[in-house]
């Protein structure tokens, strides 16, 4: 049986968007993809899109390590 998921996806954090956007955008920059933003990733290969997500997910936290 599926289960219904409806309103899952709803923003928990006022501005969080915009702040996981820019980092995207930022650490899509530092390995190589400084057209980030208006790239159609749907062109980029999957290790591209994997790796803004995996050094976007180890700054996150590399981050929250610093603030203990």
């Amino acid at each position: 049986m599926a289960s219904n998921n409806s309103g899952s996806n709803r923003t928990l954090v006022p501005g969080a968007k915009q702040g996981l956007n820019a980092l995207k955008t930022e650490v899509a920059s530092e390995v190589g993809l400084s057209d980030y933003e208006t790239l159609d990733k749907g062109n980029l290969s999957s290790r591209q899109n994997g790796t803004v997500g995996g050094y976007m997910v180890k700054h996150m936290i590399e981050t929250y390590e610093q603030g203990l």
